[in-house]
C-alpha cells in the first residue's frame, strides 16, 4: 500500500500497528466481536412441529431442538411439565433417554420426543408441554405440541413392535449396495425372538446385519421395552433396469409383527469400452502427413450415456482429430465408430512415439476410458527416392571419371 508523504506520522503508525494487531490476533479482531453481539445469557427449546396429526393407535416422534444463544454456557434441565392423561412420553437420543444438557455458547443440540398414547386413547387433541430450565434456574424455556389423533377406519397395525427408518429411499447405481438403517422396538411386557423377512423383486438379494457389525442374521432377540438398530443391505439385479422398486421388510414373532416400506431408485450403470477391431492398438505414420484410425465406443452399462466427448495427449507440434467430434448419447449396448486422424510434426524424428485417446461421458465424467496408441513415425518416400538419385548421381560422376583417366 502506498501512503501519501502529507500524512501525519501518528496516523500512518496508527494503520499499521492496527494491521498488524488484526493479523497476529485474528480471533480476538472477529471472533470476539461477534461474541458480544449475543446477549449475555439466551437458551430456547423449541419443537421442530408444534402441531401434528396421526391415526388412533399410532406413535410419534418429534425433533426437538435446544438451543443456547448467550454469550456463557449452559447446562440445562429438561422436563416434561405437561403430559395428557394415559400417554408415554419422554425425551430421548439414540437409545437412552435425556434429563439434561450441556451446550456451549451459540450452538444448538437436536433431541426426539417421543409420544404413545395408550390403548384407551380416544381421538382428539393433546398438548405435550416440553420446559428447559438453567441449572441456576435463571432463564427458563417453555416449547409445546398439540397432537391430534384421529380415528383410524384402516386395519390397525399389529401390536408389540415397532419399526422406524429415518431414510426409507435410497437412490444409487444398479451395481451399488444399498444399506437401510431400521430401529426395531419391542413393544412388549417380554423378551422375544423376531424373525426378519423381506420382499424383493426376482434375482435381488436381502441381507440383514447388527448397525456397524459385517456378519449376517436372521432374527433378533429384544427384551421388554427394548429397541435396536440394524442394517438392511439390498442388492439389485445387475440386469435390472433404471427405475423405482420396493423393498418389503416384515418382523414377526408369534405374539406380533410389524412391516415397513423401503424404496430402491435405480439410476443404472455408467460404464463404457473403447478399442480397435483387431484389438491392436498401433499406427504406423509419416511425419507431416495425416494417419487414419478407426476404433469403437460402446456403451456397456445399463443407464444412457449423454454427452460422449475425445480427448487427446500428444507429444508437441502433433495434431489430432475425430469424427465426429462427440456423440450426443450412446444408449445400453450401443456401439458407435469413430475416426482418429494423427498428423505427426513435420520434424519429428524418426521412431515410435506415444498418443493417448481418451473417451469420457457426462460432466463431471461417470463413465471414461484412456486408449494409449503407440505411433511409428518413419521418413516419407520421397526422400528416399532423392536419396537414390544421389547414389546414382554420384556413381554416374565415378565411371565418368574412370572413362576421362582410362583415355589418357
Amino acid at each position: 500500500m502506498r501512503l501519501k508523504r502529507n500524512h501525519p506520522p501518528c496516523v500512518v503508525g496508527c494503520f499499521v500497528a492496527a494491521l498488524f494487531a488484526a493479523t497476529l490476533f485474528p480471533p480476538f479482531a472477529f471472533g470476539e466481536t461477534q461474541k458480544r453481539d449475543l446477549p449475555p445469557r439466551a437458551i430456547y427449546v423449541s419443537p421442530e412441529y408444534t402441531g401434528v396429526t396421526i391415526p388412533q393407535g399410532n406413535d410419534v416422534s418429534i425433533d426437538l431442538m435446544v438451543s443456547n444463544r448467550g454469550q456463557k454456557d449452559e447446562n440445562l434441565d429438561l422436563k416434561l411439565i405437561s403430559v395428557p392423561d394415559g400417554w408415554k412420553t419422554w425425551i430421548k437420543t439414540y437409545d437412552f433417554g435425556v434429563t439434561g444438557v450441556h451446550l456451549k455458547s451459540d450452538s444448538q443440540k437436536n433431541l426426539t420426543l417421543r409420544a404413545e398414547p395408550g390403548k384407551d386413547v380416544v381421538p382428539g387433541n393433546y398438548t405435550v408441554v416440553i420446559q428447559g430450565q438453567t441449572e441456576d434456574h435463571q432463564l427458563t424455556s417453555t416449547g409445546q405440541v398439540v397432537i391430534t389423533i384421529q380415528e383410524k377406519t384402516e386395519k390397525k397395525r399389529p401390536e408389540g413392535v415397532n419399526i422406524v427408518t429415518s431414510y426409507p429411499v435410497l437412490t444409487g447405481p444398479t451395481d451399488a449396495k444399498f444399506e437401510f438403517s431400521v430401529e426395531v422396538e419391542n413393544k412388549s411386557d417380554k423378551e422375544g425372538i423376531f424373525n426378519l423377512a423381506a420382499q424383493v423383486p426376482e434375482n435381488w438379494t436381502v441381507n440383514f446385519k447388527p448397525a456397524y457389525e459385517d456378519k449376517f442374521i436372521s432374527s433378533l432377540r429384544l427384551k421388554a421395552g427394548q429397541s435396536q438398530t440394524m442394517a438392511v443391505e439390498v442388492k439389485a439385479n445387475p440386469w435390472a433396469k433404471p427405475g423405482e422398486y420396493p423393498v418389503g421388510v416384515k418382523i414377526s414373532s408369534p405374539e406380533a409383527e410389524g412391516q415397513v416400506a423401503l424404496t430402491v431408485i435405480l439410476t443404472g450403470t455408467f460404464k463404457l469400452d473403447a478399442g480397435t477391431a483387431s484389438g491392436l492398438l498401433s499406427l504406423p505414420a509419416v511425419r507431416g502427413e495425416a494417419s487414419l484410425l478407426s476404433f469403437y465406443v460402446k456403451n456397456t452399462g445399463s443407464a444412457p450415456l449423454n454427452n460422449v466427448r475425445f480427448i487427446s495427449f500428444q507429444p508437441e507440434n502433433w495434431k489430432v482429430s475425430f469424427t465426429p467430434e462427440s456423440i450426443d448419447t450412446l444408449a445400453p449396448q450401443e456401439l458407435k465408430q469413430v475416426e482418429v486422424s494423427i498428423t505427426p510434426a513435420g520434424k519429428a524424428l524418426v521412431g515410435d512415439y506415444s498418443v493417448g485417446l481418451r473417451v469420457e461421458s457426462g460432466t463431471p465424467p461417470k463413465a471414461d476410458k484412456t486408449l494409449e496408441m503407440r505411433v511409428s513415425v518413419t521418413a516419407s518416400a520421397a526422400w528416399g527416392w532423392i536419396g537414390i538419385g544421389l547414389i546414382l548421381f554420384v556413381m554416374a560422376g565415378l565411371v565418368f571419371l574412370f572413362a576421362r583417366l582410362g583415355r589418357r
